[in-house]
């Protein structure tokens, strides 16, 4: 059976070191295209390119995965920024915000993770929190992954894939606001934090906040998998 074609949307960092090399980088963790590989898909970077090449790029997938990284900027959904929002990375909110339109108009089956999430979320109408407690790491530690438990919505697309509550890897400080066009919330963490989000409808179209690459839980990625070669 031939495996879907899942594209990964990369960073792009100005200096990277490894061997003898510290250059240009587009980069991204491992767990990701770990994470599509074990769920029975083939995995395929996605550096920032020109946003008009999106509906090329997406026309040759099965699936679009969004990754996690920096926060969103602040101007794309109209608001101030807050001191504690991060640097903006304008290449990367350009090109994802247009394989994200590419993959609506298309119909083809896309997941956001974490900044991903808010991307769609911001990509539809929507704004986002700024800053957030209590999301991040063992004390707040930087680059230390922290769990919690979030709770699926019954009757959803997520919940399907996912029916029981469960511990996930998380590392966030911004979360979704105001919902955008047409999304409904699919899980809650036990503060209330929106958790999940997805598009009703025959598109395959959801968004986690926490980070599956970073656990063992297959169950999200193969419900794209499945998605994508249906």
């Amino acid at each position: 059976m031939n495996r879907p074609l899942v594209g990964v949307s990369t960073y792009l960092e100005a200096r990277a070191s490894w061997g003898v090399w510290e250059l240009p980088a587009a980069l991204l963790p491992a767990g990701y295209p770990r994470l599509v590989q074990a769920a029975g898909g083939l995995a395929a970077m996605l550096p920032p390119d020109a946003p008009e090449q999106a509906d090329a790029v997406v026309s040759r997938l099965d699936a679009l995965v969004i990754a996690g990284g920096p926060d969103v900027d602040p101007g794309r959904y109209g608001a101030e920024r807050d001191p504690r929002s991060g640097p903006p990375a304008p290449e990367r909110d350009a090109w994802e915000l247009a394989l994200i339109q590419a993959a609506l108009a298309s119909g083809t089956a896309l997941l956001g993770i974490c900044r991903g999430m808010q991307l769609l979320n911001v990509a539809l109408g929507g704004t986002l929190v700024q800053h957030l407690d209590g999301h991040t790491g063992p004390d707040g530690r930087v680059g230390c992954f922290g769990t919690h438990r979030v709770r699926p919505v019954p009757g959803t697309r997520y919940a399907a894939a996912v029916p029981d509550e469960q511990d996930v890897p998380t590392y966030h400080h911004q979360a979704v606001e105001r919902l955008g066009r047409d999304l409904v919330p699919t899980a809650h963490a036990t503060d209330g934090t929106v958790e999940a989000v997805e598009l009703p409808g025959p598109a395959w179209v959801l968004g986690v906040q926490w980070h599956p690459e970073m656990g063992d839980d297959l169950r999200v990625m193969e419900a794209l998998v499945r998605a994508a070669g249906a």
